[in-house]
């Protein structure tokens, strides 16, 4: 008995090596090119690309006929604000994960469909937005009050700091 945490901890990370092929390690060195989500369900890593100018965020994922599993688009604003978006020519089911100034998750949007113009909307003070494959949020079970580590979010501010 007491192994419990133990137990589970090595769960999770076998989970993390089977979905993504390398395990989320404490004093995993931050990158521009990765970000890692937390939450009370463990930890994963996506490589990401950063969109973090008016074009690149524009651009998103378009057009784009796949995406590794491991893969994302890591959408950086300047300053937190009311954030939407839509699918028009992303050819790709995305799950749209919200976070905050401090990389705390506000909302997941699963599933978002391909070349719906509908908008989808993170809500308010949102700076940051994790694309991922639709489905894997869900799969991993990424939800609100997940946090996100990324060197573009500021460390003193930060939940889970760089």
């Amino acid at each position: 008995m007491g192994d419990g945490g133990k137990t589970a901890r090595r769960l999770t990370l076998a989970l993390c090596v089977l979905a993504f092929g390398t395990p989320v390690v404490a004093g995993d060195v931050c990158r521009d090119n990765r970000v890692s989500v937390r939450g009370d369900w463990g930890q994963a890593a996506f490589t990401v690309e950063v969109a973090d100018d008016a074009e690149e965020r524009a651009q998103g994922l378009m057009n784009r006929e796949s995406m590794a599993k491991t893969a994302g688009m890591l959408f950086v604003y300047p300053a937190p604000k009311r954030v939407g978006f839509w699918m028009k020519n992303t050819l790709i089911e995305l799950d749209m994960i919200f976070a905050d100034r401090t990389g705390t998750v506000r909302r997941v949007h699963h599933r978002a469909q391909p070349h719906d113009e509908r908008p989808i909307m993170g809500g308010r003070a949102i700076q940051y937005v994790l694309e991922i494959n639709g489905g894997l949020a869900a799969q991993l079970g990424i939800s609100e009050g997940s946090q996100l580590r990324h060197p573009a979010i500021d460390t003193k501010a930060a939940a889970w700091p760089c």
